[in-house]
């Protein structure tokens, strides 16, 4: 018994045979009117008859071949455009052959003539086209209708940014009427484009223009398509449009688009990502998917912020296997189903287990026998940390240098340490604790028998991460104020969790074994700026509708961040935002001796005292004694 699919796909398949073979007749037929001037030879009525017995069998084969029977008749761009012109030509190139043999050598009128095929080349291609860009405009039609039949409102908007990005939306909004979001005017800084159209939407002027052409245009929302280099003037034109009551909403970066990750359609509100003025981070990709292709990879803290992300970007690059390790259950099954979800459900494999579980990971380690390591589990909140200062040290110290000694043991190719600039002449114990972490992994590289090449990475506040600044200004934000800020004059290096684990990566790629390397990320940004720029993105008045309040530095916060320590050397890389930094490092006596130490002192409730040892391991350590 044949299934309704089957039936459907039949069905439609005798709609596109009969729709294109009375188009092609269609054609034919018009082809000799136009070539005998509308005034028919009758030595060619008979034989046009007989020409349409075989002529339209055989553009409706080339038709078949070319795929377009396989597609929806209503969904027609320029990719279709192609394949049905390729169709068509090759089918008149097979009529002009037997023209040729025919009609010219043996004088038999069996092909229409040469001009005939030409023209019905043409009538066929354009016949078929129009009729399917109708139907196109018949489907999108009915989309911006409710059920009922009654028209659905579009909103206008305007686009900031007349360049590559700018066409590409217009583009797609207009293919994709049913979004709701109808183009009507361009916005340039170029006065070169002023006065002229893209695809039939006009530039009218610059940005500061907006608010004389909004009484002519009639839109209520702006697009910035804007390179992510011009983000001063990105903040001006979000103000601009805020004091207009102008919603804002922002496009995919060009990357984003050439990857295919994102389509032009896909506008989203402004954040302070775009604002910050980062150059698109460039990476050697060929290197990173050598490193990755067919290897079995293990992530611990898959479920965090980084470790996350970590697992998406692995994901992408085609390991044997990707071992995801945390011991929250809730965020492993998170990042879990989102990577079935994303097709990636036979490569993963998602394990409950804490770093400090050592016969656990022993047993993980032997048992699936991961090539490279990514170590993103750690306890990170400052203020948290510093009040207990033993919990940080047993998961970011000692469980690090457990999990490095078992991989040295199962001889892991790769291990990667997840630092921070915290870790640089620390005044908290969450960064001296991570500075240990990095010594004792520094220090196993010369272990006696060792193959595993041991590297750390460090970077700064990553946006939109756990427990960082920007979702808890939001959350104020949302609640009216105050916006908290400790300091007038504090500032952090900041970075997107994308562009942070893509350098990760590519560290990993040029790592030797015992270097730390630290990530640019720019110019240090005042946490002050921070809260200003997200209550105007919110669409308030920084210390008018929504107050700034400083409240003083917390136990373990230092004013500014570091990047490198006094003994550290500095080494170029093959990338210009990799910086890698040599020293000496601690023997390997030193550290055990040093970790044999910290385990009497790991006492709960003991903050001082453990606080006051680790100044012994760290002297550049100072720490905040209550």
């Amino acid at each position: 018994m044949t299934s309704p699919a089957v039936k459907r796909s039949i069905r439609r398949h005798l709609i596109v045979l009969a729709c294109y073979s009375v188009l092609l007749a269609a054609s034919l037929w018009f082809s000799y009117e136009l070539r005998f001037d509308f005034k028919m030879d009758p030595v060619w009525v008979l034989p046009r008859q007989h020409q349409m017995l075989w002529l339209v069998p055989l553009e409706l084969f080339f038709l078949y071949c070319f795929g377009q029977f396989r597609g929806f008749l209503s969904y027609f761009r320029l990719p279709d455009l192609f394949q049905l012109t390729w169709a068509l030509g090759c089918s008149s190139g097979c009529i002009f052959l037997v023209w040729l043999v025919l009609n010219y050598c043996l004088h038999q009128n069996v092909a229409p003539t040469g001009s005939t095929i030409i023209v019905n080349f043409l009538l066929s291609t354009i016949a078929l086209s129009v009729f399917r860009v109708i139907l196109r405009n018949y489907r999108e039609g009915r989309r911006l209708k409710s059920p009922n039949g009654v028209a659905l409102a579009q909103r206008r908007v305007a686009i900031v940014g007349a360049g590559e990005v700018g066409s590409a939306v217009v583009a797609d909004l207009l293919a994709k009427r049913g979004l709701g979001l109808k183009p009507v005017a361009f916005f340039d800084d170029n006065e070169s484009k002023h006065g002229h159209d893209i695809h039939g939407v006009p530039v009218v002027g610059t940005p500061d223009d907006m608010s004389a052409a909004r009484n002519v245009y009639d839109f209520d929302q702006i697009i910035i398509a804007l390179p992510s280099s011009a983000h001063r003037r990105m903040l001006d034109v979000v103000s601009k449009a805020k004091h207009l009551g102008l919603e804002t909403e922002i496009m995919p970066s060009m990357w984003e688009l050439a990857s295919g990750r994102v389509q032009a359609s896909q506008i989203r509100p402004v954040e302070l990502q775009d604002l910050l003025g980062r150059e698109p981070v460039s990476l050697d990709s060929a290197h990173i998917e050598e490193m990755l292709r067919g290897r079995v990879v293990l992530v611990t803290g898959a479920g965090g912020s980084i470790g996350a992300e970590l697992c998406r970007q692995i994901a992408n690059r085609a390991p044997k296997q990707l071992i995801l390790v945390d011991h929250s259950e809730v965020q492993l099954f998170l990042i879990e189903q989102e990577l079935v979800s994303l097709g990636h459900g036979s490569l993963i494999l998602p394990l409950v287990a804490t770093i400090l579980d050592s016969d656990r990971v022993g047993w993980i380690l032997r048992t699936y026998q991961p090539e490279i390591i990514f170590h993103a589990a750690a306890h990170k909140h400052v203020p948290m940390m510093e009040h207990q200062p033993v919990e940080a040290l047993k998961n970011n110290t000692v469980g690090t240098h457990r999990l490095a000694q078992l991989a040295s043991e199962n001889k892991v190719s790769k291990f990667v340490f997840i630092s921070t600039d915290k870790a640089v002449n620390p005044t908290s114990v969450m960064g001296c604790s991570k500075r240990l972490a990095e010594i004792a992994v520094q220090s196993l590289q010369q272990a006696p028998g060792n193959v595993t090449q041991f590297c750390a990475v460090r970077f700064g506040n990553v946006l939109g991460s756990s427990g960082s600044v920007i979702p808890t200004f939001k959350r104020q934000i949302a609640d009216g104020g105050p916006v908290t800020v400790t300091h007038p004059d504090v500032t952090r290096y900041f970075m997107t969790i994308p562009e942070s684990v893509g350098l990760v990566l590519q560290s990993a790629t040029q790592a030797h074994g015992g270097e730390i390397f630290v990530l640019d990320m720019g110019q240090p940004i005042k946490i002050v700026d921070v809260a200003r720029q997200l209550i105007e993105l919110s669409g308030f008045r920084p210390d008018v509708d929504i107050e700034i309040k400083f409240v003083g530095l917390r136990p373990g916060e230092k004013l500014f961040e570091e990047l490198q320590h006094g003994g550290e050397q500095y080494k170029d890389t093959t990338h210009k935002r990799i910086s890698r930094f040599v020293c000496q490092p601690a023997t390997l006596a030193q550290v055990e001796e040093w970790m044999r130490q910290l385990n009497a002192y790991l006492v709960p409730g003991e903050r001082d005292t453990v606080k006051k040892f680790l100044t012994t391991i760290v002297p550049e350590y100072k720490p905040f004694l209550e």
